[in-house]
């Protein structure tokens, strides 16, 4: 499985846990967006392995500044 194919699954799982966890104060369009904005933000760098992981914590950061 190429790398580009495992991050795709691994942040459209994040998409998946976020609008569960934020479903009450975000609607899925703003999860997706927060979740797109914090994927952008690593698009230059080159190790891939924890991008999924720091997009979540970006993204729930994102969302949590967002309901408040």
């Amino acid at each position: 499985m190429a790398v580009e194919t495992r991050e795709e699954d691994a942040i459209r799982g994040v998409v998946e846990r976020l609008t569960s966890a934020y479903d009450k104060t975000c609607t899925p369009v703003q999860v997706e967006a927060a979740v797109a904005t914090a994927h952008a933000a690593f698009d230059e760098r080159p190790v891939r392995d924890f991008v999924p992981v720091l997009v979540e914590r970006k993204a729930r950061a994102l969302l949590n500044e967002a309901s408040s």
